[in-house]
């Protein structure tokens, strides 16, 4: 994969970009932005060493949005021709005709959009040269890795190998332009594995802006493996209270509903446990959550958001107690404030270990208790904090696993949750916008058998 992939350069798009704000402008429009993009790639998908599926994809799309005073209009197209981009700018002033003002409605505000000397290159953008026969073997190699791992494993759901890459452009009425160019592959595989009436299955992946940086196909299966066979023979335990840890690869889902309670959206429709919490202790006050958008070939590192405001490094938690909210600028209109540079979401969230040695220190820490390493279904009530949703993983006993568990149910309040943390392991999952090493927490209702 090179530049040669590409249909458009940066400054072709940039100009596609100030060709649709011309047209909005002669059109009445008040303001106006742009939003282009081009994507490729391809994924090679094995199973049971043979070939499932081999997939190409290339898209672009255009998105225009338009204002008339406080009146909004959006439309889209697929077409970069300028009939096309005529006909989506005159259909996006149409809307906006006939939908009804509000008041917070708008571009970003130009005192925060990214400015020249804060840009800066973070390496976001390393093509891989895969041919697809390389990749069909790569992902052989993974799937076979998992294979190998035991005997009981006989069946397979295939080993997946994908490359892609994404130019993007925004521009605004304001005068603000900006391009950037990204890649992001993943590595695969996901295994079952029967013994006697039990049957299971477990997966893992890599997944990063560089291929260098991926974990060996070799590895990724291993892992893949002896994740699917340690489930075999899973046991249910008595209903009660216990000490719950979460495995690092699922203890990202807290951070992920602490965001989700934070953010603009939630607030401003008052759908939140946390409501007013700016400067509020919401977490144990052992947490501390930093949130850098600039860490080189990270996965959600950026210098602006979706509407071009800069982004910053920030303490989002200091020790239990909540320093910012995630707002775009029409939540922080709502809301009062300020856009803190979250249109489209966070910016590589890291939460600071309290421990080191990884999930064996942060199990020695528990004693006895429940080790979590999947989640099922949607149990969660985000006005409440209500929390409850099927588990499996295994029981510790003296800070060793012992066996494997199945059937359960865990349950407790998000807002008791993030408080009863008693440890962060260091061992981080880097690979989202959310890095979050394994968590205990002291006590939660586990439903098992009575």
């Amino acid at each position: 994969m090179s530049e040669q992939i590409f249909s458009y350069s940066s400054p072709e798009l940039e100009s596609i970009a100030s060709r649709i704000l011309e047209l909005a402008r002669a059109g009445g429009a008040t303001a106006a932005e742009a939003d282009i993009s081009e994507g490729c790639g391809h994924s090679v998908s094995v199973r049971l060493a043979e070939v499932e599926t081999i997939e190409y994809n290339r898209d672009k799309g255009v998105s225009i949005t338009l204002y008339l005073g406080q009146k909004k209009g959006h439309a889209s197209t697929s077409d970069f021709s300028d009939v096309a981009l005529q006909d989506t700018v005159n259909a996006a002033l149409n809307i906006a005709r006939y939908t009804a003002a509000d008041d917070c409605a708008g571009l970003a505000d130009p005192a925060l959009l990214l400015k020249a000397e804060q840009d800066r290159d973070l390496d976001l953008y390393h093509p891989w040269d895969l041919p697809v026969e390389t990749a069909i073997e790569l992902a052989r190699e993974c799937e076979a890795a998992a294979r190998a791992v035991d005997a009981r494993i006989r069946n397979s759901e295939g080993g997946t190998v994908s490359t892609h890459a994404t130019r993007h452009c925004y521009a605004n009425s304001h005068g603000f332009i900006g391009s950037q160019t990204t890649s992001r592959h993943s590595l695969s595989a996901a295994v079952i594995a029967d013994s006697g009436d039990s049957m299971q299955r477990d997966y893992w992946y890599s997944a990063a802006r560089c291929a260098d940086d991926l974990l060996s196909a070799a590895n990724v299966g291993r892992i893949a493996g002896e994740r699917t066979v340690r489930r075999l023979d899973g046991r249910r335990i008595k209903t009660g209270q216990y000490p719950v840890v979460f495995e690092a690869p699922i203890a990202g889902s807290l951070l992920g509903h602490l965001v989700q309670a934070v953010s603009g959206g939630s607030l401003y429709r008052k759908s939140s446990f946390l409501l007013d919490s700016l400067g509020t202790e919401v977490c144990a006050d052992i947490i501390i959550i930093d949130e850098d958008p600039f860490v080189l070939r990270g996965l959600a590192s950026g210098c602006c958001d979706d509407e071009g405001v800069a982004t910053r490094q920030r303490r989002l938690v200091d020790n239990g107690v909540l320093q910012g909210y995630f707002l775009g600028s029409y939540s922080a209109r709502k809301l009062g404030m300020q856009s803190t540079g979250h249109a489209g979401g966070p910016h590589n969230l890291t939460v600071q270990p309290t421990l080191t040695g990884g999930l064996d220190a942060v199990l020695q820490r528990m004693g006895s208790g429940l080790l979590v390493t999947e989640l099922m279904g949607q149990g969660i009530n985000m006005v409440t904090g209500d929390y409850s949703r099927g588990a499996s993983g295994f029981w510790v006993e003296n800070g060793v696993i012992a066996y494997p568990v199945e059937e359960l149910t865990i349950a407790g309040n998000l807002r008791d949750m993030l408080k009863q943390i008693d440890a962060i392991g260091d061992d981080i999952d880097r690979r989202g916008s959310r890095h979050m090493g394994s968590v205990l927490l002291s006590s939660m209702m586990v439903a098992g058998e009575a």
